[in-house]
């Protein structure tokens, strides 16, 4: 008589799936920043509302403002340079910043001057992209 063993070994799946989910999870928090930072540069750079006109001076130029509550306008495109991605060191979270000095004045406002959002209404326009993707992903895993 012959005698036959087996041995099933199961390896935990998510195991296997964990590296690949979580290299997706990363590009996707990279793809939407992308995404946010791009429409934030974008709304500056094609908006021109017509405010308040006025001389500027270094360098020498006349520079109209946006109306309160609509992006601010382009001037020397000091603002739309220092608009920058920043993905966190586990790559799982993203913050787009604005590293010029005004850009809160713009995005918030002051007592002297309404706000010209710039950076929420970017991520706002992009929320539900960003929520799809993921969505996406979470559908691909099933």
């Amino acid at each position: 008589m012959t005698k036959i063993r087996t041995q099933v070994i199961r390896k935990q799946k998510n195991q296997q799936v964990f590296p690949d989910y979580l290299k997706q999870v990363k590009q996707i928090v990279a793809r939407g920043g992308n995404l946010v930072r791009n429409t934030a540069v974008r709304s500056i750079q094609s908006h021109q509302s017509s405010g308040v006109t006025y001389t500027k001076y270094n360098p020498n130029r006349t520079h109209t403002a946006s109306k309160e509550g609509n992006p601010p306008n382009t001037d020397t495109g000091f603002l739309v340079n220092n608009i920058n991605i920043v993905i966190d060191g586990d790559g799982l979270g993203a913050s787009i910043e604005s590293r010029a000095d005004y850009s809160e004045a713009l995005e918030f406002g002051t007592s002297k001057m309404g706000a010209r959002p710039f950076l929420q209404p970017a991520l706002e326009e992009n929320r539900s992209t960003i929520k799809q993707m993921y969505k996406t992903l979470r559908a691909k895993k099933r």
